[in-house]
């Protein structure tokens, strides 16, 4: 949960909510929804920008991880995180990680695995209309709140 305390304020509790929803009554006992990455600064996203091989085509500032606006996830089965995507381990014939992508698309969020430019599958966002660049706008203009930007 302490990635989940990262995100902005206007997602964050939200965000709790639908992953104690998907943990208590979508997944199984022992398949668990984990959040692995929440808010990342600007240094931390020109470090992975950085990686060879290449895991992101974003510089600091260029993502809505930067704003906390965007987070990563993975499934957790009997204490083993794995990004299977096909995987159904309650058995009925819906893979865990599309039952995650459906209660988070109903909430509105847009799911990485819908990006036309790349596939990023772990990656859900909720931007309230507003596009990275604005966003860096706002930051630069000092329009931020306990480190967030007030949109």
């Amino acid at each position: 949960m302490s990635k989940i305390d990262t995100l902005h304020p206007l997602i964050r509790e939200e965000v709790r909510q639908l992953v104690d929803k998907i943990n208590t009554s979508v997944l199984t006992s022992n398949v668990k929804m984990v959040v692995t990455c929440g808010l990342r600064t600007f240094d931390e996203q020109n470090a992975l920008y950085a990686q060879k091989p290449k895991v992101t085509n974003a510089k600091g500032g260029q993502s809505l991880h930067n704003y906390g606006f965007a987070f990563d996830f993975c499934l957790a089965v009997g204490g083993k995180t794995i990004w299977d995507v096909a995987k159904d381990f309650d058995g009925d014939k819906v893979p865990d990680w599309m039952e995650v992508v459906k209660v988070f698309k109903a909430a509105g969020y847009t799911w990485g695995g819908d990006f036309r430019s790349i596939t990023d599958r772990p990656h859900f966002e909720k931007t309230f209309g507003h596009t990275w660049q604005q966003l860096l706008v706002i930051k630069q203009a000092g329009k931020t709140e306990n480190g967030y930007v007030i949109i």
